[in-house]
């Protein structure tokens, strides 16, 4: 029973379907994801990290909780404890819920009596938290005058000071994280929270009650998750009120361009402001495009995510530019050293980007994913799972506090948004590999691993070996249980056809790039190209393999001369990879060192450092010393594992 109830939430959280027994229909997502339960990973590179998150990570950060205070605070609220709020942040609560969607993911892939155990008493505490007619949030409850945060507010009643209190920011989390747990255990308890705290917001906020929207974003795509498991309609459309009533100062004092508040969503065309609330809100309004089939809602999206793209991202994947308000910059604004680039934004940059996928079948989303996913999102979590990156800058000098206070990789934070954030993210990662549009079967991302799924209503299996992303070849074997016909899509990486990421604002030294080669059973094959897949189409039979070859060579990325920190400078890449030189390699000088177009650098796969990479090294010119200096370049991802210390991304080209 467990197994069946899994199955059909987690495809309803991927898949806005038509809500049960409603006479109105609402449009779909045309492609699907193949669930996490459906996909066994194998891989080198990301089942250990998955691993240190479960056995590591999650403990930890639940033990975090509890000596701070974020459980008490439940306690304290329900009466069932005396004392103050504890804690520094209106969202406290917030960490706990995504704590519990991560490890409950987790039990999807990992079953685990004892953690399934303790999230149930985790869930009671928050029970006793909740107020008899559904509303939660404890700072509020426990002392709604004095909140956490001297930046919060003062005084107000429920709601009223949203700029700030971050109150339906918490149900928001509250309500991914009972979507989860409700797919991992087929368990109520939590959902029963969320949906009781849900029907307290339908009845507060609408035409003619409440007209004030979030401060910040997520409740609309919480709201729009219990929508797909409950079939209350009311939650879909209270999920587009809050997006409607954003930039209409007819309804409430305007909260600015700094939470996506100063003009109508539909008619907002840059990326601006608080740079998680922004891809929050934007992974809402492409629900909304999804299900109303709302193309205003779209076209913003879309005009949107070409200047992200265009002229806001960083080469790592990451977004946010400055310190200031944890926000975007204006267009080419992207320094190094001050670079922001929150954990948190990474993160939400996935999710919007997996949804424009689901939407269109592009493969330009997937590069925007691959690339935040190999680089400027793991980047935010040690190697051991225990020390976290809240900013992730492409430059440090060894002095500048970029880390809230730190120049290196802390084991926690008074906000610790982005800690949490990347315990729920990183155990669902398996569910962004394939994906599905009836017959056609789409392979996003190259990591081990095997699927099943259903095609034309007969059991497949897919599996893929490869070791990538330090090498390019992958094979894929296909087993339907009968021969059939169907499409395989293949995505095509933008670093294998010379795009870094969509869009003019990063590209290649070089623009000669090796050919791409498919194989069918060991024949190499032609095959059609639509939206950057490579799509084959024949009668599958059990064992098929399809062997495809994707040429791994040094790169030297430059930034678009409108960028000034990165004019006259470039970046090393190999595959996915973006690299950087951190001073522990480099004799700790790394202002010496030049990168020539034509440098001979190498590839080496070091076993003994940072748990297995593949290095870039190599002689290079030097500036203010004679002679050639040897380089020795990392991964991004890995660098300050080894305690503080200087790092370029950028090295001059003369």
């Amino acid at each position: 029973m467990k197994s069946s109830v899994t199955c059909l939430v987690l495809l309803l959280l991927l898949i806005p379907a038509p809500a049960f027994g409603l006479q109105q229909t609402y449009k779909d997502y045309p492609i699907s994801m193949v669930d996490i339960n459906k996909v066994r990973l194998t891989d080198d590179f990301w089942l250990p990290k998955i691993k240190t998150v479960q056995n590591t990570t999650i403990p930890f950060a639940f033990e975090k909780c509890r000596t701070e205070g974020r459980l008490d605070n439940f306690l304290i609220a329900g009466g069932k404890k005396q004392g103050k709020v504890l804690g520094k942040m209106p969202f406290d609560d917030s960490d706990v819920y995504k704590i519990i969607e991560g490890a409950s993911l987790s039990l999807i892939t990992c079953p685990d009596k004892q953690l399934d155990a303790y999230l149930d008493s985790v869930i009671d505490i928050i029970r006793t938290g909740q107020e008899p007619d559904g509303y939660i949030t404890t700072w509020f409850t426990i002392d709604p005058n004095n909140p956490p945060a001297p930046w919060v507010q003062k005084t107000g009643p429920r709601w009223t000071r949203e700029a700030s209190s971050h109150e339906l920011y918490n149900s928001g989390h509250l309500f991914e994280a009972a979507a989860a747990h409700f797919a991992a255990t087929g368990k109520r308890n939590l959902l029963d929270i969320a949906t009781k705290n849900a029907d307290l917001l339908v009845a507060s906020f609408g035409p003619g009650k409440l007209s004030i929207p979030p401060g910040h974003q997520i409740v609309e795509t919480g709201l729009i998750k219990l929508y797909r498991i409950t079939g209350n309609v009311k939650y879909l459309q209270l999920a587009k009120y809050f997006l409607d009533l954003r930039g209409d100062p007819n309804t409430h004092s305007l909260y600015g361009a700094y939470s996506q508040d100063h003009i109508p969503v539909t008619q907002q065309t840059e990326i601006t402001g608080h740079a998680v609330r922004a891809v929050y809100m934007y992974a809402g309004m492409t629900d909304i495009a999804a299900i109303y089939g709302d193309q205003a809602y779209l076209n913003a999206v879309n005009s949107i995510w070409s200047n992200l793209t265009e002229c806001k991202m960083y080469i790592t994947g990451g977004i946010g530019a400055k310190h200031e308000q944890e926000s975007l910059g204006t267009d080419y604004e992207l320094p190094n050293l001050t670079a922001y680039c929150e954990t948190c934004a990474s993160i939400g940059n996935v999710y919007w980007n997996n949804r424009l996928f689901m939407l269109t079948g592009d493969a330009k989303y997937y590069d925007v994913i691959e690339r935040s996913l190999y680089n400027g999102l793991i980047a935010g979590i040690s190697l051991d799972g225990k020390s976290f990156f809240y900013v992730n800058p492409l430059e440090a000098d060894g002095k500048f506090e970029f880390n809230q206070g730190a120049k290196t990789r802390q084991n926690w934070f008074d906000c610790s948004c982005c800690p949490t954030n990347l315990v729920r993210f990183i155990p669902s990662l398996s569910g962004l590999i394939y994906a599905q549009q009836k017959d056609e079967l789409y392979v996003n991302l190259y990591v081990a691993s095997s699927a099943k799924l259903t095609v034309n209503n007969k059991p497949v299996t897919i599996e893929q070996e490869t070791l990538y992303p330090w090498q390019g070849d992958v094979n894929i074997i296909i087993t339907p249980v009968t021969p059939q016909r169907f499409t395989l899509k293949f995505r095509i990486p933008g670093w294998a056809i010379n795009q870094p990421l969509p869009g003019n604002l990063y590209s290649y030294t070089d623009t000669e790039s090796s050919k791409i080669v498919i194989m069918v059973n060991g024949q190499e094959i032609k095959y059609d190209t639509h939206l950057s897949y490579a799509a084959i189409t024949r009668k599958w039979k059990a064992g098929d393999a399809v062997t495809i070859k994707l040429p791994m060579t040094i790169r030297h990325v430059i930034a678009n001369e409108q960028v000034k920190d990165d004019r006259d400078k470039a970046a090393l890449e190999y595959g996915p990879i973006v690299y950087c030189l951190e001073g522990i390699d480099n004799g700790n000088k790394l202002d010496n060192f030049i990168l020539p177009d034509n440098a001979m650098l190498r590839v080496e796969k070091r076993n003994d450092l940072l748990n297995g990479v593949n290095i870039i090294t190599g002689l290079v010119p030097a500036n203010n010393v004679k002679g050639m200096l040897i380089l020795t370049a990392i991964p991004y991802y890995t660098w300050s594992n080894r305690g503080p210390d200087t790092m370029k991304l950028w090295l001059p080209r003369k």
